[in-house]
């Protein structure tokens, strides 16, 4: 039987990942390219191919079961085999990658999902030559030694074309630490480089007490849309036309360099105080907010700048690098086209949201969630219509925690999807048991609330259809709460999705109802059943009671277009008197109610309470 064999002509890629998606298209953009690519989907697989046939170059997945990316570079390095050939690292943008540990394992570069063909392949290109570079080192070496021995009675000869040799090594080595050290794209110093220079300057204002030098962190702020929208061509001629303009702005002892990405490093030294990184700051800011005339475009870009003060308590650059990032994202929080200068609050701050952003990882695994009930008042009847489910998480250590604190954090990382839908099922399974309670109407509905990061879920409706038929709820018992942040995401996919509810009897609601976009036509376009005037406005109401605020004309709002007005945050007797007045149909809040757990809810529900 014939077996395909390798071009041995061909550079011999060895790609790693346990997700064959990811192999199919890296490995197809490769073998375009005129590589031999072999696959692995674990670490045993990848044994079996090295010692099959020896790779060239070895792109490594970091998320992989069992043995994961960082233990899997390891064990290469530490394999005579294979110590000696190149990884690269492969990460998804919402991975947390450790870069210091990639690196320190033996890693050479990183690749992130998804894949841009041109900074692949440029990455893959650098360390293949680099590893060409490095075997005609040894083989020269070899050469030599041989040339050496064999040669002995011919010394003023052999001394002649030692010589010539080395001065060929030494120019192969010189050209070998320029490719390793600066950054294909711009020339500029890489994050090695960057990272030896700002050790230096570390060193130096460890032994000189007068030395002070400072690190600026950049990150351009609108390059994906311009890469995303024009191509990556186009985004690597901004990103030479940023490395010019940003060398324009400084001095040329400064040190500027190119740290991934669109990311850059500006080490600053001999500074006499922080007001001089500040006129640098702004001067940068200044320059990069002028127009970019590209060979067929003009773009415009902006940058978030963090600051970190050159301290000699630093044990590490890396560590001084952590801390101007961690400034950087907290001038992109700010607003952006700005820059923020470093303090360690800063820093415990960023590693308490860490710990917490692992512990929600968890906390889906887990399941450490509870579900809350807060009761929804006729404001006909006096009585309880519904209730809406409010996610809370249940730390192991930390006990109860609002939805104020990891929300956010849940629709960051993309978590509140699985968060979503575990309420969703909840809700209807508690539905259901109240449902056939005999001391509980009917009628009783259920709100629960939609992110939405649902909506852009292709199976969206295939798990609510599934919940329902589990859970046996009456669908027309089920109300779904939605913001106006969802109908400006994507107009027409959602009102897709919520036709294909409204089909199924299930009642949509507009939840915090004028604070966001407000536009009476969306209203209009989409099949919505309720409004839900948001807790703000209905505070508002009793501060200003002459007017009311904007209630009355959300209420006539309601009414005209044949929809149910329910107002948050009731609080206070009076509130509940206006509203009636006002011919509000439903109302929640603090007066009735705070959410509470399922039996004090079904405790409300059979006792009947008449406001």
């Amino acid at each position: 039987m014939n077996h395909e064999q390798p071009d041995l002509d061909k550079k011999d890629i060895l790609l790693i990942d346990d997700m064959a998606d990811n192999l199919r298209v890296l490995s197809s953009l490769l073998a375009k390219e005129g590589y031999n690519v072999r696959k692995a989907l674990n670490w045993q697989m990848a044994v079996t191919a090295c010692q099959t046939v020896l790779p060239d170059l070895i792109l490594l997945d970091i998320m992989m079961p069992e043995v994961d990316g960082y233990e899997a570079c390891q064990r290469f390095k530490a394999w005579n085999l294979t110590a000696d050939i190149p990884v690269i690292f492969i990460s998804a943008l919402d991975d947390t990658f450790d870069k210091v540990k990639a690196f320190k394992v033996g890693g050479v570069d990183y690749i992130t999902k998804p894949f841009e063909l041109a900074e692949v392949l440029v990455r893959v290109q650098n360390q293949l030559r680099l590893r060409s570079a490095q075997i005609e080192v040894l083989k020269l070496n070899t050469e030599l030694e041989q040339r050496v021995t064999q040669r002995t009675w011919e010394l003023e000869k052999a001394l002649r074309k030692l010589q010539e040799e080395i001065t060929s090594r030494q120019q192969l080595q010189s050209k070998l630490l320029e490719i390793a050290l600066h950054d294909s794209l711009t020339g500029l110093p890489n994050r090695v480089l960057f990272i030896r220079r700002l050790e230096k300057a570390l060193n130096r204002a460890q032994q000189e007490p007068n030395y002070q030098f400072a690190l600026l962190y950049l990150d351009c702020d609108r390059f994906k849309v311009v890469n995303d929208s024009l191509g990556h061509l186009v985004g690597d001629e901004l990103l030479i036309a940023i490395a010019h303009r940003l060398k324009k702005s400084l001095m040329p002892s400064d040190t500027l360099g190119r740290l991934g990405g669109d990311e850059f490093g500006i080490l600053l030294e001999n500074l006499t105080d922080i007001n001089a990184v500040i006129q640098v700051a702004e001067r940068i800011l200044q320059q990069l907010s002028l127009a970019f005339k590209l060979s067929r475009y003009e773009v415009f870009m902006n940058a978030s700048i963090g600051i970190a003060w050159g301290n000699r308590d630093y044990e590490r650059p890396e560590y001084l690098l952590r801390d101007a990032d961690t400034a950087m994202y907290r001038a992109k929080a700010l607003g952006r086209v700005r820059y923020h200068i470093f303090d360690p609050g800063m820093y415990h701050e960023a590693i308490k949201l860490l710990e917490l952003e692992n512990d929600l990882q968890r906390a889906v695994a887990r399941q450490e969630f509870l579900v809350y009930y807060q009761p929804i008042i006729s404001l006909t009847t006096g009585k309880i219509a519904g209730f809406e489910a409010l996610v809370r998480w249940q730390h192991p250590t930390r006990g109860l925690i609002s939805p104020i604190e990891f929300i956010p954090i849940a629709e960051e990382t993309g978590l509140i999807s699985a968060i979503n839908i575990w309420v969703l099922q909840s809700a209807c399974h508690q539905l259901h048991l109240w449902q056939n309670h005999p001391a509980i109407p009917d009628d009783i509905t259920m709100s629960v609330n939609l992110s939405a990061r649902l909506f852009s879920h292709p199976n969206l409706i295939a798990q609510i259809d599934r919940i329902i038929h589990e859970s046996q709820v009456n669908p027309a018992n089920l109300e779904l709460e939605i913001t106006e942040s969802v109908i400006m995401e994507n107009s027409q996919a959602v009102k897709t999705i919520l036709q294909q509810l409204q089909e199924r009897k299930i009642k949509l609601i507009m939840d915090d109802f004028g604070t966001g976009y407000s536009s009476l036509s969306y209203l209009h376009s989409f099949p919505l059943n309720g409004l839900k005037i948001d807790k703000s406005f209905v505070k508002r109401m009793q501060d200003n009671q002459e007017d009311m605020g904007l209630v009355p004309a959300m209420i006539g709002i309601a009414e005209s277009m044949g929809m149910r007005a329910i107002a948050e945050g009731v609080e206070t007797i009076e509130q509940l008197a206006q509203l009636r007045i006002l011919n509000c149909d439903f109302a929640q809040g603090y007066l009735f109610s705070k959410p509470i757990e399922q039996q004090l809810a079904l405790n409300l529900l059979t006792t009947s309470p008449q406001w």
